[in-house]
């Protein structure tokens, strides 16, 4: 597993495809918590929540950006919310 210290906020998360998943809001245990803003439903304003990604799920930390050993759409049905 990563050195979660190595997680910077409001880094990148992307699947191992390369698309965005999310933006690192801060790592809480063993999850890291993805900001409101990429919230599914931040587009309408209202419900937002935040959205946790395990740390199991993170293959490396490359060039400031967190990259999950899932892809970018399978990273999303692990997703966790608060």
């Amino acid at each position: 597993m990563v050195d979660a210290t190595q997680i910077q906020e409001h880094a990148e998360v992307i699947g191992a495809d390369g698309t965005h998943v999310g933006t690192v809001d801060k790592v809480e245990g063993d999850r890291i918590k993805l900001t409101k803003n990429d919230s599914p439903s931040a587009e309408g304003g209202e419900g937002q929540k935040h959205h946790y990604i395990a740390l199991g799920l993170v293959a490396e930390i490359e060039d400031g950006k967190v990259r999950l050993s899932a892809t970018g759409a399978n990273a999303l049905t692990f997703e966790e919310t608060e």
